[in-house]
């Protein structure tokens, strides 16, 4: 069974954010409505939004390969 590596700039790395008590509640309700981690619902939540405004890439961040891109 081979094992496969992730490019170092693919894998993730432990991060720091501050928000208010309640902020921090709201993202811990979402997170467990999802099943998902803290980090993952922050993540997604920053995907998506990247996507919605900028859904050709930019220059430093190109399209996933495969990635279809409707012309709206």
């Amino acid at each position: 069974m081979s094992v496969t590596v992730k490019p170092e700039s693919d894998r993730a790395r432990p991060r720091t954010f501050s928000s208010t008590d309640r902020d921090f509640l709201m993202l811990e309700a979402i997170a467990h409505y999802h099943g998902i981690s803290k980090s993952a619902m922050v993540t997604g939540l920053i995907r998506k939004e990247f996507w919605r405004v900028f859904p050709n890439g930019t220059g430093s961040i190109p399209l996933d390969a495969g990635a279809k891109v409707s012309e709206s």
